[in-house]
C-alpha cells in the first residue's frame, strides 16, 4: 500500500545522496556543482512546498499540544532554508568557498530536518493518519507534483530565492 511517509523518506534519501555528491566536489567543479544544485532544488522545492501546503496543515489539525511543537519546528526549519541558506548559496559563485560552505550548511540543515521529521513527526503522523489516509495523501502528492500549480509554486520559490540572492551580492553572506 502507498504511504506518503515512505515517499517523503525516499525523497529525503535522494537528497542525502545528492548532498554527499555536491559536498565531495572541489571548487574547480563549477559545472558539476551547478548541475547538482539544480537536482537538489528540483527535489527539495516541491517536497518542501507540498509539506507546507498540505501535509503540515493536515498534521496540525490533528496534532496534540506536544506534536504542534514538532509542526512549528518543521515550519521554522523550512523558513530558515528558504529565507537565508538558499539565497546565500545562490549569491556565491559555484567555484567559491562561500558556495561550498553554504552547501555544507544546507546539507546539515536538511539532514537535521529529515532526521527529526522521520523519527518524530512521521512517528506521530502514523498515529494521526490511518494507512488509507496516508495512501490518499501519497496519491494527492503525486498528482500535485505533476500539476501546473506545483510548477507555478516552484517558479515562484526560485524567483524569491534569486531576488534575495541579488540583495546579498557581491559577497555572501551579508
Amino acid at each position: 500500500m502507498r504511504d506518503i511517509l515512505e515517499t517523503l523518506k525516499s525523497e529525503h534519501d535522494v537528497l542525502r545522496d545528492l548532498f554527499a555528491k555536491i559536498n565531495a566536489t572541489t571548487d574547480r567543479a563549477e559545472k558539476t556543482r551547478t548541475e547538482l544544485l539544480d537536482k537538489i532544488e528540483a527535489n527539495l522545492i516541491p517536497h518542501a512546498k507540498w509539506e507546507e501546503l498540505v501535509f503540515y496543515p493536515a498534521f496540525a489539525e490533528r496534532a496534540s499540544h506536544d506534536q504542534l511543537l514538532q509542526h512549528s519546528e518543521a515550519i521554522q526549519e523550512h523558513r530558515a532554508v528558504e529565507l537565508a541558506v538558499l539565497p546565500d548559496l545562490h549569491a556565491s559563485p559555484p567555484t567559491s568557498r562561500q558556495f561550498a560552505g553554504s552547501v555544507k550548511v544546507l546539507s546539515e540543515f536538511i539532514e537535521h530536518h529529515a532526521e527529526e521529521e522521520e523519527k518524530e513527526m512521521f512517528a506521530s503522523a502514523r498515529g494521526l493518519f490511518t494507512p488509507e489516509e496516508r495512501a490518499d495523501l501519497d496519491r494527492q502528492y503525486e498528482e500535485w507534483k505533476a500539476s501546473s500549480a506545483a510548477e507555478a509554486i516552484q517558479a515562484q520559490a526560485k524567483i524569491k530565492t534569486a531576488a534575495k540572492a541579488m540583495l546579498r551580492m557581491p559577497k555572501a553572506p551579508g
